[in-house]
């Protein structure tokens, strides 16, 4: 044997040696992607590698490594029905028929609609049972609860929000973690009331009825809420306005949006800066992003916080026409809004401002959905490699 072949050989048994050792080879398995195919390719390697991958006490400490879940695609309506639009490319790439909810039958004329997605579960709105449904898009179960009568002759919006108080628990593998619905009526025209309710997976009971008055509005029953350290946010499609509910105070409140043309369809609430609430505007050929701040008589205003020419952050560079570009959502845990200048559809992340286009072939409402892969959820999952 020659001695470049002699040193190839003592190289592969060191390597081999080194991969042998569990922990070493758990702290390297640690450092994989969040990516979807990341623990599926891993664990085809061999039984060592497979035995550490779906080991509970491993799949926990590499959510906790990552800490924030993959933006994996969005929910939203296609026609008639409630659909997923993969935003990966592959071998990350989930088929739209793998996270089919089932929910095809009486999705017309808005009779179910998706209220938002967070934590790994979606919530859909069941107009005609007079039902909300907790949907795991990735185990396949589901929850239909009823809605407080209060809720039954009205429209609503919705949030729904992991509860999970384990030591060192990270959203995204929130699968079998108790949660929390939040529903607060979108329309206010007779009584000028407001109501909100909450719902506790683990009572199996929805809680006091919350009410405020309010002068005459329209929420839009489409558009997802915002979490904010611990309290939501949801737009009004009409008005100026933001609602606030805040979850420890249980309580209703009102925001004023900052001072800009309100069109409902080229607007968004986002996270901004420090954990506060923040305000996305297309204008024209520019994005603005504004963040709410406490001035030196510590009262809440509103302050631009940037102004970008839109042709410096999607590529490739749009054609501009107002009538044709809306904003269609936004991912919190990514950071990430989806803007639709016709005819492209664009992703961008808030903090670094790069983009890209994912392939979605609707124009509806966007709830993006974020969570872990880990093996055994993913054995029915197909990946492209």
């Amino acid at each position: 044997m020659s001695e470049p072949e002699r040193a190839h050989v003592i190289r592969g048994r060191r390597c081999s040696s080194v991969l042998d050792d569990d922990d070493l080879l758990w702290e390297i398995l640690l450092r994989l992607s969040p990516q979807p195919s990341s623990l599926p390719r891993a664990s085809a390697v061999c039984k060592q590698w497979r035995r550490l991958t779906t080991d509970p006490v491993f799949l926990r400490r590499f959510c906790e490594h990552h800490r924030e879940p993959p933006l994996l695609g969005v929910f939203g309506c296609d026609k008639e029905n409630i659909v997923f639009a993969p935003s990966l490319g592959p071998p990350d790439r989930i088929p739209s028929v793998h996270f089919d909810l089932g929910l095809r039958s009486g999705c017309v004329n808005l009779l179910n609609r998706v209220l938002g997605c967070r934590h790994g579960r979606v919530l859909v709105g069941d107009y005609v049972r007079k039902q909300v449904i907790v949907c795991d898009p990735i185990t396949g179960e589901q929850c239909r609860v009823a809605v407080p009568l209060e809720f039954r002759r009205v429209r609503f919006c919705g949030a729904v929000l992991c509860t999970a108080g384990d030591q060192g628990h990270v959203h995204g593998a929130c699968h079998s973690s108790p949660f929390k619905v939040i529903l607060v009526s979108m329309c206010c025209f007779h009584d000028e009331r407001t109501l909100a309710c909450v719902y506790s997976s683990e009572t199996g009971a929805w809680g006091n009825l919350i009410s405020t008055t309010f002068p005459r509005f329209t929420w839009d029953a489409g558009s997802s809420g915002l979490l904010v350290r611990n309290a939501l946010y949801w737009l009004c499609t009409n008005e100026d306005r933001i609602l606030e509910f805040d979850l420890e105070k249980q309580s209703l409140a009102i925001i004023t949006v900052p001072p800009i043309t309100m069109e409902s369809w080229s607007c968004h609430i986002i996270q901004a800066e420090d954990d506060t609430i923040g305000f996305a505007k297309l204008s024209g050929s520019h994005f603005q992003m504004w963040q709410r701040n406490s001035n030196v008589h510590d009262v809440p205003t509103w302050v631009l916080w940037k102004n970008i020419e839109i042709c410096n952050i999607l590529e490739p560079p749009p054609h501009i026409d107002r009538s044709s570009t809306s904003i269609l959502g936004y991912s919190e845990d990514t950071d990430e809004i989806f803007i639709w200048m016709e005819p492209n559809k664009y992703l961008v992340q808030l903090k670094s401002m790069q983009s890209k286009r994912p392939k979605t072939n609707y124009t509806s409402n966007y709830h993006a959905f974020t969570s872990f892969y880990t093996p055994g959820i993913f054995s029915s999952i197909v990946f492209i490699l």
